[in-house]
């Protein structure tokens, strides 16, 4: 039951009494210091001169029941100063941390671009004050993208979803429609389900790259890469290019499900976004301790500063680049997500002539920092 009670005191209270019991310990402290010594004194003194009560009678002092008795009149009356002190010095300490509850509550209520912008002067709280900003900021970009991501996600799922009914509505309308006229709607109809069934499977995979990691295996990355090659060569060779492989043993530890997402996302955007004549080099190595991936293809010349505009959900090159849509604006996005859930680092450069050079550096499976 007291512990309960305990438990349910505020924190300026449990500050107020520990305040109030160090000032009393403290008062206790100096007490004994001085009356210890005093006593001592005086029954050294009525032992060898018991005349001495005459002088000490008729002296200016006080004696030494006197003083026992001062102090414990003043240690009882030092229990309600030392709590109203003790309350006061809590209080001012814990009106920095009300502050910045108060603020956190407005903001965890909906205004995510507030902040506590505390100034000075420099202490533990203003420090605890700028971690809370930079989590909310943090947050606050976590939210937009989420918003981003499904309004994005929305149109690009109501774009198929619109020309499948337009496509059955107008072989439906036709009155005159034969047999051949359905059957050509039916298989663009199909042609538009596969493409949201695509769509449908590239979003899955993202979300499964965000979440994280779910198991941790050994393997050789160059036989991931090597499984997901032997079924994108015909592609390559469909789109006249010229494939280069070089691999090369690289360990490494993770999801191989995800690395397989990975590296065949990876190739995907090197083929997709290349022109006839071209060339896709994909090699793995091991550089120093970690194990590396590089996937290089020529293509358009990509500027520098998009990038890293790439690798987020449903970005691509400007329409007049390609001269027409491919894919989903998912592939590179998909590759950030596994390296992030990784703890590997990524590496993109734009080479001069055009295209992509992309580079995945995973730890190695005895690394004790990796997640």
């Amino acid at each position: 039951m007291t512990s309960q009670r305990l438990a349910g005191r505020s924190l300026q209270t449990r500050l107020a009494l520990a305040y109030a019991a160090g000032i009393y310990a403290a008062g206790v402290f100096v007490l004994v210091m001085v009356a210890v010594p005093l006593a001592s004194i005086d029954a050294a003194t009525s032992k060898d001169h018991p005349s001495s009560r005459v002088i000490t009678e008729t002296g200016p002092g006080i004696g030494l029941p006197q003083l026992l008795t001062g102090s414990a009149v003043a240690l009882v009356l030092l229990v309600p100063l030392a709590l109203a002190l003790g309350w006061y010095v809590a209080g001012r300490f814990l009106q920095p941390l009300r502050a910045i509850t108060a603020t956190a509550k407005v903001i965890s209520a909906g205004d995510l671009h507030r902040r506590l912008d505390l100034g000075e002067p420099t202490d533990e709280l203003t420090e605890l004050g700028h971690t809370l900003d930079d989590l909310f900021a943090r947050l606050q970009a976590s939210f937009d993208a989420q918003r981003h991501f499904v309004a994005n996600a929305s149109h690009e799922l109501r774009t198929p979803l619109a020309g499948l009914r337009t496509l059955l509505e107008v072989a439906l309308a036709d009155p005159d429609a034969d047999t051949g006229t359905l059957r050509a709607a039916c298989q663009d109809a199909l042609a538009l389900g596969a493409h949201q069934e695509r769509l449908v499977q590239a979003l899955l995979a993202l979300a499964t790259s965000e979440r994280g990691l779910t198991r941790r295996d050994t393997f050789d990355l160059a036989h991931v890469v090597e499984g997901v090659l032997a079924s994108r060569r015909d592609l390559a060779a469909q789109a006249g290019l010229d494939l280069a492989v070089h691999l090369t043993p690289a360990v490494t530890a993770g999801d191989p499900g995800l690395i397989e997402s990975l590296v065949a996302n990876l190739v995907d955007n090197a083929v997709r976004h290349n022109h006839a004549g071209g060339h896709v080099e994909v090699t793995t190595r091991t550089s120093g301790t970690q194990a590396a991936l590089t996937v290089t293809n020529s293509g358009p010349v990509i500027p520098g500063d998009q990038i890293q505009r790439l690798f987020q959900p449903f970005q691509r090159l400007a329409p007049e680049r390609h001269g027409r849509r491919d894919g989903y604006g998912l592939g590179l996005a998909i590759v950030h997500a596994v390296t992030r859930a990784h703890h590997a680092t990524l590496s993109t450069g734009a080479r001069p002539e055009g295209g992509l050079s992309i580079t995945v550096r995973f730890a190695p499976p005895s690394d004790p920092n990796r997640p």
